[in-house]
């Protein structure tokens, strides 16, 4: 007996092979994009998991105060204050928030008083944080200052301080790139290996696993 098979069967297969084969390579390319920025936000985000529950004390920020004397006449507004701050500090950066908070009444020991305004100025980067803050009136600008060693800034890079438009579209191609081969992967899974049951399976104990948990923690 011999065996025929339908020639629109033979005609498919061959599509079918060169779709999945463009589909390993594109999957494993897409990998191969990720793979450093996977590797540092895969660190970044164990420490970040860990720092808080299990207090991992790898992270670590070098602190330090000090007060530094204005200059005659004083800063005219916030603005100036980050100007002269940058020029004093040798920060090679611009100031990632100027605040403001206006003068405002407030009662202490009964008594009505009148509160200057004050003047905040943040520099952040990865390496380290910058803080100043200043009353209006003072002769003096308050600066706190905070150094990460390199596991913090690893974490830093991992949230983005200080990083610019570049590094949040750099990240934004990892996000995608995850959600492709999580798509991609699901594919190569149902038409390489079958059994539709056995991934669909994984999938929910996975999903109603990290339901789970975080019900529980609520």
């Amino acid at each position: 007996m011999t065996d025929v098979q339908n020639p629109e069967i033979l005609h498919r297969k061959p599509k079918r092979f060169q779709w999945l084969k463009w589909l390993r390579r594109t999957h494993a390319w897409v990998g191969l994009w990720g793979a450093a920025l996977g590797l540092l936000f895969g660190v970044s985000g164990i420490l970040l998991n860990h720092r808080m529950v299990m207090k991992i004390p790898a992270a670590k920020m070098e602190r330090s105060h000090i007060e530094i004397a204005l200059p005659e006449p004083l800063p005219v507004d916030a603005k100036a204050l980050a100007k002269w701050l940058r020029a004093q500090l040798r920060i090679d950066r611009e100031p990632s928030k100027i605040s403001t908070e206006p003068a405002k009444a407030v009662i202490w020991s009964g008594q009505n008083l009148q509160q200057p305004s004050q003047w905040r100025v943040d520099f952040h980067s990865p390496q380290q944080s910058v803080n100043a803050e200043y009353w209006v009136g003072n002769a003096y600008v308050s600066i706190k200052r905070q150094d990460a060693n390199v596991f913090a800034f690893i974490t830093r890079l991992h949230m983005g301080v200080g990083m610019g438009t570049a590094w949040v579209l750099l990240a934004d191609t990892l996000a995608g790139g995850l959600v492709f081969l999580s798509l991609t992967g699901l594919l190569l899974w149902t038409k390489l290996h079958g059994s539709r049951l056995l991934m669909a399976g994984l999938g929910l104990a996975s999903l109603g696993l990290a339901v789970f948990v975080v019900l529980s923690s609520l």
